[in-house]
């Protein structure tokens, strides 16, 4: 029986930031356990062939039918494999809203101000702009400028402009509010995960074990306390020991399933499933907030954007022969090249509208082919008060959990996303972008609320930012308490998205990091 002092369940954001801070210094063994590979592949490094992301890397889940989208399900894709979402996702680097953190704080989660996390996303960071009050400029994760994006990204900015919102080059800094390019996360042309910063650096240490192709059936807890890991994988059924405890970081389906399969979480609901309850954590699988998100959709003339045509197709083909080259081009782009930050309610104590501009037209999460050439504009709901559930589907770990993010049940996320479309197509009737001369592919009349609600909920969707189903608290009631340490049981910490009491203003994978590094120091502390 294999045995470590720490063993990490997942290697995603958080569980790649957790599994290298704690492994880096070499004073402690470290077994990092992964699902899935390694990512180490074209298509995942690749920032322009995000369309084209390996199944095996995508966990690809489904809702259960959603009453606010008018009875559809919804699409959940979540990365598999090392570097978890950060090796599928847009590459956005955003953090949230500094109110965000100061409202954790003022909700009991101590220690989580905006002043106590800059220092760790400062930490984590190396931002080719250099360092400064806001950034870092020696870290793992790479933060990277766009060289190559779109025109029709510039457009967007300076339409945005021409409406008098301001242009903000760096919405990480002393203000969230405006409109720009995203920065994103890449080095030198390819997509910078979370585990090529923490994890792959420390490949073939001795005191770091990764290991890829491995599901996690349950951890095995003695006496109150986690003492090891249950696995499956090509060596069979399996438990690993850990002499100091376990960090979960399975995502904010996988680490409430992990848990529940274990028999922490609501006690009735494991009794359905036949499994044995070691703590009745009703917190456990609730709290499920994501940002709910509608996508305007234009077609153009114009072959500026990204399209399916003869000349578009060339173009590409032409594009991925010059970065298999030099990695330089328009296969550099995070697809969300542009976006912007804004108050739509007057009662708002920060931004609640985000946009993400694509200079393509999308349809489906992109998974169904446009023919032309055009753009879309995503607007999500920030701070949805909206919250759903992840229940198990079964008692068996390889059986994806059971989601309902109960999207736009409450009508104030509802009002908060219509007054975010209409600036949408504001922005868009606009110049410089309104000289595309786009054409609105779901024309309505704006100004009917019925109209506008009835387009929203047929179409709408995540915008892959689900978080909050092992909520970290100052109350007994929560899953973890302010140092990332499981109430229920010893010897067991989470640390990703799963443990965010509200969903940051704003894409998750940065602030997954910072939780990440945040636990390894907890860890080490009690330790």
């Amino acid at each position: 029986m294999q045995e470590f002092d720490i063993i990490v369940i997942g290697g995603g954001s958080g569980g790649s930031a957790a599994a290298g801070r704690l492994a880096e210094d070499g004073k402690r063994t470290v077994c990092l356990l992964e699902t899935g590979g390694s990512n180490d592949t074209v298509r995942v490094k690749t920032p322009g062939f995000m369309p084209f992301i390996p199944r095996g890397s995508n966990y690809r889940f489904e809702t259960v039918p959603q009453a606010g989208l008018k009875g559809r399900t919804g699409y959940q894709p979540r990365g598999r494999g090392l570097g978890g979402s950060s090796a599928i996702n847009a590459m956005v680097y955003i953090r949230g809203n500094q109110w965000d953190y100061d409202n954790w704080a003022e909700l009991g989660c101590t220690g989580w101000s905006y002043e106590d996390v800059l220092p760790y996303f400062r930490r984590s960071e190396d931002n080719e702009r250099g360092a400064n009050d806001f950034h870092g400029g020696k870290g793992p994760l790479h933060v990277s400028d766009q060289r190559w994006p779109n025109p029709g990204s510039r457009a967007f900015v300076e339409s945005a402009a021409a409406l008098q919102l301001p242009v903000n080059d760096d919405f990480n800094g002393a203000k969230q509010s405006g409109f720009g390019l995203y920065q994103v996360t890449q080095y030198k042309g390819e997509r910078w995960s979370a585990a090529r910063a923490y994890v792959e650096p420390l490949r073939g240490k001795p005191n770091f074990s990764i290991r890829t192709g491995t599901l996690v059936e349950k951890l095995v807890i003695e006496d109150g306390r986690v003492t090891g890991v249950q696995v499956m994988s090509g060596r069979g059924r399996e438990t690993l020991r850990a002499r100091g405890g376990v960090i979960v970081s399975a995502g904010a389906f996988g680490s409430p399933q992990v848990l529940m399969l274990s028999g922490i979480g609501p006690a009735a609901h494991l009794k359905e499933h036949g499994i044995e309850v070691v703590a009745d954590v009703p917190a456990v699988g609730s709290d499920l907030q994501d940002h709910p998100d509608y996508v305007s959709s234009w077609e153009t003339a114009s072959t500026d954007f990204f399209g399916s045509s003869l000349a578009g197709t060339w173009r590409m083909v032409r594009a991925i022969a010059e970065h298999r080259r030099r990695r330089t081009g328009i296969m550099t782009t995070p697809f969300a090249e542009a976006g912007g930050f804004w108050t739509v309610m007057p009662d708002s104590p920060a931004p609640d509208v985000q946009w993400h501009f694509v200079p393509a037209m999308l349809e489906n999460h992109g998974r169904e082919k446009v023919k032309g050439h055009g753009f879309s504009l995503h607007a999500c709901v920030l701070r949805p008060e909206s919250r759903g559930t992840v229940r198990l589907g079964s008692a068996l770990p390889s059986d994806a959990p059971v989601i309902d993010p109960n999207f736009l049940d409450d009508d104030r996320d509802m009002a908060v996303l219509r007054a975010g479309v209409r600036l949408s197509h504001r922005i868009v009737e606009s110049p410089p972008l309104s000289d595309y001369a786009p054409k609105d592919r779901y024309p309505i009349d704006l100004n009917d609320d019925d109209a506008l609600d009835d387009l929203i909920r047929s179409r709408a969707d995540t915008v892959y930012h689900p978080v909050g189903t092992c909520r970290m608290g100052g109350d007994a009631d929560s899953v973890v308490d302010p140092t990332l340490k499981a109430r229920s049981v010893d010897g067991l910490w989470v640390a990703d998205a799963s443990i965010m009491p509200r969903l940051v203003s704003g894409n998750t994978n940065a602030p997954s990091i910072m939780i990440g590094e945040r636990c390894a120091d907890f860890v080490k502390a009690a330790l």
